[in-house]
């Protein structure tokens, strides 16, 4: 798959599309600090850069990838969000990252549940995302999300979780798609305060 050809995906508050040169310095700013340290973090300026090499070349070799969250009014990056399998993983994974900055707004939730249906529309059958146990705000998104914590999948490290997501079938037309839409939906709302809620 070319770079060109990495597909664009819109919501109502974000435009997903694949990463760029010049959107690295959003990406080492968060890379190489405290946020990632539930991804193998802070990661010195050469890990960071040889990561976002591998976010484009991702898209090459596998023939889908991590899409930049851009904010739809400003263009602004706001994070990741897509497919990831590199070598050693069991299977596909959707993952994300939001910049710290930007955390608590809902767009994890509604960049992810715009990946995973376009990549369910693309014939992938079922995911997980890896997840450190610790990382309270990913692991509720990840119940938002309707996935159930998998112990006998197999795992990419000693101390992570599997989540795994909902078939296809439970995400069309069910209660769940209709609660991830009304969440969403909610955090479009400019007047929308969450109390308690998870980030991202």
């Amino acid at each position: 798959m070319g770079h060109r050809d990495i597909p664009v995906l819109e919501t109502e508050r974000l435009v997903l599309k694949g990463p760029e040169p010049q959107d690295y310095p959003d990406f080492k700013a968060t890379f190489t600090s405290f946020r990632a340290r539930y991804m193998g973090g802070p990661l010195n300026p050469y890990e960071s850069w040889m990561l976002y090499a591998a976010e484009i070349g991702h898209w090459e070799i596998r023939g889908f990838g991590m899409w930049m969250i851009h904010d739809k009014t400003s263009d602004a990056t706001l994070g990741m969000a897509g497919g990831w399998q590199p070598a050693m993983w069991p299977e596909r994974e959707l993952a994300w990252i939001i910049w710290p900055e930007v955390a608590g707004k809902g767009y994890a939730l509604e960049a992810v549940d715009a990946a995973r249906r376009y990549f369910y529309k693309s014939g992938w059958e079922g995911a997980v995302s890896y997840l450190d146990p610790y990382n309270l705000d990913s692991v509720r998104l990840a119940e938002r999300l309707g996935c159930v914590k998998d112990k006998e999948a197999k795992s990419i490290g000693d101390d992570d979780a599997v989540y795994r997501h909902p078939a296809p079938a439970a995400l069309n037309d069910t209660q769940l798609s209709h609660g991830i839409a009304m969440e969403v939906s909610h955090y479009q709302d400019p007047a929308f305060k969450p109390k308690g809620f998870a980030l991202d």
